[in-house]
């Protein structure tokens, strides 16, 4: 197990370097560069100058060794907006939005998804099974930007019960920091959990199909024991699968979300990079969801052995 984990962390940091190196040029080889969003009028001498300034006026391989010689001491380099902040402290900001959202996402998508699936599978072709499988479809069809106006309309704007926009930091309060962020986790909660569901479904389908869950009940073990320790713990694998998926798109911004709950996450500041063609923060914020989606699937190969002890890597 070792061996495996020191041969993926490696094999990880491969993957992360071609994903930046990839980012890196495939910025610069499309048309145009900062300077023709940064100056509406662009005068050559100003424009050259300012090109040197930023280091744009050297070739591209140069370019990158230097960003990736600062990067390999841990600096991401400056955003060519904002006064010359750093990328890391703009990222570092909008970090603790993003896993906020994506915690409390994924706490809504379980404690809808798992009863759900459950219980559908254990009511097959019924009433219950039918009412889910509606709801899993509904959740899956309504677009989370568009169930988040809904929430805010209902919840923010007629019963005043939460606020519509923002974000309040920890620091200030468990209330003010869950309320802000309640509409928004259920916003994209839901559509995840119609996904984990109908994955719950097909996997306790499989597994209550098993000699061992007879043989359980054969024994004479409560139904709740035998449903929760033996055939959900079996069928959490390919769920697990799911949920390291859903965590890291979560992770890597929800960016639709956070637009119409003015949440400046990680897709906020991603897609304000790109379109104002910032070098620096779109290959910082890229280089943290690729670190973000790889070691998401570490993860994830970790929990299996967890879940089921008879899976071992060699």
């Amino acid at each position: 197990m070792t061996k495996y984990l020191i041969r993926r962390f490696l094999t990880s940091l491969l993957v992360i370097l071609g994903v930046a190196t990839l980012v890196f040029f495939l910025l610069r080889a499309v048309p145009g560069d900062p300077l023709g969003a940064m100056l509406a009028e662009v005068d050559p001498t100003a424009a050259e100058e300012l090109r040197r300034k930023l280091g744009l006026d050297q070739p591209v391989y140069v370019q990158y060794v230097l960003w990736l010689g600062r990067l390999l001491q841990g600096d991401m380099g400056n955003s060519l907006y904002g006064s010359n902040v750093s990328v890391s402290r703009i990222i570092g900001e909008a970090v603790p939005r993003t896993l906020s959202l994506t915690f409390l996402s994924t706490i809504v998508a379980l404690a809808i998804a798992l009863p759900a699936g459950i219980l559908s599978a254990l009511r097959k072709n019924s009433l219950v099974d039918y009412f889910f499988t509606f709801f899993a479809f509904l959740g899956l069809s309504m677009p989370d930007f568009w169930l988040g106006v809904l929430l805010i309309i209902v919840f923010a704007v007629n019963l005043r019960w939460l606020p519509a926009i923002g974000y309040a930091p920890l620091s200030e309060g468990l209330w003010p920091w869950f309320s802000h962020l309640l509409l928004p986790a259920i916003a994209t909660g839901t559509g995840f959990s119609a996904i984990i569901a109908r994955m719950t479904r097909s996997a306790m389908l499989e597994v209550l199909k098993a000699d061992y869950i007879k043989v359980a009940h054969a024994k004479g073990l409560r139904n709740q024991v035998v449903i929760l320790r033996h055939a959900l713990r079996n069928a959490l694998i390919p769920v697990v699968t799911v949920m390291g998926i859903a965590f890291a798109l979560l992770m890597s911004g929800a960016v639709i979300v956070e637009n119409v709950f003015a949440i400046k996450g990680l897709g906020r500041v991603l897609i304000q990079g790109i379109l104002n063609r910032d070098y620096p923060l779109v290959q910082g914020a890229i280089l943290l969801v690729s670190t973000i989606f790889v070691f998401s699937n570490l993860l994830v190969d970790i929990l299996y052995t967890i879940i089921d002890p008879r899976i071992q890597y060699d």
